[in-house]
């Protein structure tokens, strides 16, 4: 097994996660089987309970791990699946060091962060690293473990350390690291020093890059890269410059060109001819040149789709990051550059406009002005009515909408509201007591425990039969009598009020919204479609985690299909060569799960 640290100085927030899952997508070009793992030095367990305008977006993993959104980078550049125990916090590790401290494991000693702690970041790390993470079942060649935070910080030190002493366990030869550092321009001009700080500050820790990550608003300068290799103790083909460019899906053609992998086979004595099979190798230059066409195709796009986005935490975009991904997927799919607009749902109330009439027109406009519509998912009351307000729009106008979880059940108690003539309908979560509630709490999930007790990870949607011969959403899933999703939510729609809803007609149409998805049993409502709509679907699920890049999601595609006038065209292709991004292992139904257990 090799190993690729990717640590972080001077500043957060400065794409490691983007470098790491390039470096990553670079090995799998080589035919390599690549893994990651991300280290996050928070106390929380996990980032479920963490509020999205703070720590940016949860993302939600096939086993119901809620996990950093940089798990969601790796997902997406590697098309791999990954689990919970691929995301290492402070808090998971410090659990785990107690509980064997309780079992009694330690034999009476003294438990301290050196050696027990940094014993069981590595013991962790080395154990999840050989874990399958696709379809091949096969053992990883190459992990990836990306440092969260900045190299010096207290919360990172024992994890610093844990590294340090791992390079010792695993062998020279077996263990590299990237540092990714900040150039910044000032007057004009490149200056080192920062970097020069940071590299200084993690030699004193133990550790010495094998490979500096230089980002910097410009191109790095020549002078510059000579410079950073002389004080920083590295060659100058182990200064690579990471620019800002068009879009992130270029950083793993800007890191091959300045010879990345050249070095990394020589550091790591990668033997491709003993490692890599022939079939293995053919599929890496396959993945190689489709993703240079996906990327060259973007710079030659000039056709646009207008897109807005109805959120309650627009203040901090990340909290959306994935759905941003999928829209940017789909885009590329369709050939077309997206233009997404922001609207804060709240904004779209009528109240606003004497608080702040500015930004009540100017959500109207964009609001009015879109080719599509996408409601994503949220918790609580604020901003809801407004949400509402945009789903009538696009319903009575025509346009193409998406609804993601809280998306699908305002779109219910929008139509229960105006075409079904429920008044008073709400969702128990926005209304207690609730006079109509068309959506409520789930039975089975603990109303006192936040943490970790939604409805989580991959579940089976299984459409109707009746949905064979007109559904939109299931054609573009390729017309399959099953799909999966990631799940993550409290709230479900009633059951008891969905045939009123599935019986009721918008008035002077033969429009209905139809619940043609739902669960193994029947019993919850995963997926809704209004017949006789453009596009209207909305979904229960989080489709967005599950988006890939060469492998666009089905709903977002339609949106973007549907907003670029070209849905008709798209389905047609996606009934032929739509394939599910899940390992064929985890789709598998539990009525089948139990046949096959029984004797």
């Amino acid at each position: 097994m090799k190993y690729i640290v990717v640590s972080g100085g001077v500043i957060s927030g400065i794409g490691k996660g983007v470098i790491a899952s390039s470096t990553g997508l670079l090995l799998k070009t080589l035919g390599l089987r690549v893994t990651s793992i991300k280290i996050d030095p928070y106390m929380n367990i996990d980032a479920g309970t963490m509020a999205p305008t703070e720590h940016g977006e949860v993302f939600v993993l096939d086993d119901g791990g809620e996990v950093d959104l940089d798990l969601g980078n790796y997902e997406r550049y590697l098309d791999v699946t990954l689990a919970r125990d691929n995301n290492i916090t402070t808090g998971k590790i410090y659990r785990e060091v107690i509980e064997k401290e309780r079992r009694g494991d330690y034999l009476g000693k003294t438990v301290q962060i050196v050696p027990h702690l940094t014993n069981a970041i590595q013991d962790w790390i080395e154990r999840v690293a050989l874990q399958p993470v696709d379809d091949t079942g096969e053992t990883p060649d190459v992990c990836i473990i990306e440092l969260g935070g900045t190299v010096g910080d207290i919360e990172s030190a024992p994890f610093v350390e844990a590294l340090r002493q791992f390079q010792f366990r695993v062998g020279h030869e077996n263990f590299a690291l990237i540092h990714v550092s900040l150039v910044p321009l000032i007057g004009g001009e490149q200056k080192t020093k920062p970097t020069q700080a940071a590299i200084r500050d993690l030699r004193g820790l133990g550790l010495a890059p094998d490979m500096i990550a230089a980002r910097c608003a410009t191109p790095l300068e020549h002078a510059v890269i000579h410079k950073l290799s002389m004080f920083c103790h590295v060659g100058p083909d182990q200064v690579l410059g990471v620019h800002d460019v068009n879009s992130t899906y270029h950083v793993p053609l800007l890191l091959e060109q300045q010879g990345m992998m050249r070095f990394f086979r020589r550091r790591l004595q990668l033997d491709l001819d003993k490692l890599v099979s022939p079939a293995s190798k053919s599929r890496g230059l396959h993945l190689r040149e489709r993703w240079r066409d996906l990327t060259l195709s973007q710079e030659r796009t000039f056709d646009t789709v207008n897109i807005v986005l109805i959120g309650k935490y627009t203040s901090l975009q990340d909290s959306y990051m994935s759905v941003v991904k999928a829209l940017e997927h789909a885009s590329l799919r369709c050939r077309h550059k997206l233009v997404l607009k922001w609207v804060e749902s709240s904004d779209l109330e009528s109240r606003t406009e004497t608080e702040d009439p500015v930004k009540y027109h100017e959500a109207w406009q964009h609001l009015c002005s879109a080719k599509g519509i996408i409601i994503p998912g949220g918790f609580g009351k604020r901003g809801t009515e407004g949400m509402i307000l945009a789903v009538r729009w696009a319903r009575e106008k025509n346009v193409p909408f998406l609804g993601i979880c809280l998306g699908l059940q305002v779109a219910v108690i929008e139509y229960a509201r105006n075409v079904c003539g429920m008044r008073e309908a709400n969702s128990a979560e926005l209304d207690e007591p609730c006079p109509e509630p068309v959506v409520v709490y789930m039975p089975e999930i603990s109303r006192t425990h936040l943490g970790g007790t939604m409805r989580l990870g991959l579940r089976p949607t299984i459409f109707n039969s009746a949905s064979t011969s007109w559904s939109k959403i299931r054609k573009l899933y390729g017309d399959a009598p099953v799909i999966w999703e990631r799940h993550r939510h409290r709230y479900e729609v009633n059951p008891e009020t969905a045939p009123l809803i599935e019986s009721t007609s918008v008035p002077g149409s033969s429009e209905t919204l139809q619940f043609i998805g739902k669960n193994e049993k029947g019993e919850r409502m995963q997926v809704a479609e209004l017949k006789g709509h453009p596009y209207f679907v909305a979904m229960q699920a989080h489709p967005e985690f599950t988006s890939r890049p060469l492998n666009p999601s089905p709903p977002f595609l339609g949106l973007v299909a549907a907003a670029a006038g070209m849905l008709d065209d798209v389905v047609e292709q996606q009934v032929k060569e739509y394939k599910p991004p899940h390992p064929h292992a985890s789709m598998i139904l539990e009525s089948e799960r139990e046949a096959q257990a029984a004797p």
